[in-house]
């Protein structure tokens, strides 16, 4: 059975400061589905966004973004048990930092924990542990979290998704005519270097870094599909039933495949 690691972002989750609960649903929903299927990690943003419900804190100071993170992270996953559980699927919480990628004994822990969980058929929730970490320790977005579990625990896919519909050969909120690049296995230089500019006031990424995470699967011959997470038609088509109408697959060349 193939291994997938999904990521989700603030901005899918959370509306008007609160937490998007039908979308959040329909993602459980989805997930429930893509188990049958395949082997499934899930890399979730959302803990500061949740925090914000309840304590209403200037998120842009940095210790009240850990504050925030601290009371959100139970309240979030308070609310993914009590969907997931509709589904009798069990989960089960992980927070990582960049550290945790830095040598062999860190990352091999980490691929034997999500091992045992999913081979004991129980649900992988990660996010990023940002509440007593230092600038220097944390990715500072899950994009790039995403692509390191999905790596070093040997997913098939990485699936991230977003705002947006895929990558396009145009900024789309500025040029009617920009269109979405279906498969990419290059990324260009000059698109790494342009604002981040993510949607959501509680978001931290942007297009930039889901290029850079992209880059960074191809780079180690893995796949990154990037796609709507409003809307999951897409996602539900590629993965159930192999069509892709939309989205956009990042893909190394066979030639770097080796």
């Amino acid at each position: 059975m193939q291994r997938i690691t999904l990521k989700v972002g603030s901005g899918v989750l959370t509306e008007n400061n609160e937490i998007a609960k039908q979308r959040m649903l329909n993602l459980v929903t989805f997930i429930a589905k893509l188990k049958q299927h395949y082997e499934v990690i899930l890399v979730t943003s959302g803990a500061v966004a949740a925090g914000y419900t309840a304590l209403k804190l200037d998120r842009k100071k940095n210790i009240s973004k850990k504050v925030l993170a601290s009371i959100g992270q139970p309240i979030l996953m308070s609310s993914y048990k009590a969907m997931f559980d509709i589904y009798d699927i069990d989960t089960s919480q992980i927070l990582l930092t960049e550290e945790d990628f830095e040598s062999p004994p860190h990352i091999d822990i980490v691929k034997q924990i999500v091992d045992a969980l999913v081979d004991n058929d129980i649900l992988p929730v990660v996010n990023e542990n940002d509440i007593t970490t230092i600038s220097d320790q944390v990715f500072g977005d899950n994009d790039q979290l995403a692509a390191h579990v999905a790596h070093y625990t040997d997913s098939d896919l990485l699936v991230i998704l977003s705002d947006i519909d895929g990558y396009y050969d145009m900024n789309p909120s500025t040029h009617d005519d920009a269109t979405i690049i279906s498969h990419l296995s290059e990324i260009p230089l000059e698109a790494l270097d342009e604002n981040h500019s993510p949607n959501n006031e509680f978001a931290t990424g942007g297009i930039v870094t889901k290029l850079m995470a992209a880059k960074f699967m191809m780079n180690n011959n893995r796949k990154m599909f990037l796609c709507n997470g409003y809307d999951l038609t897409t996602a539900e088509e590629y993965l159930l039933e192999g069509i892709q109408n939309k989205g956009t697959l990042f893909e190394p060349l066979p030639e770097q495949q080796g």
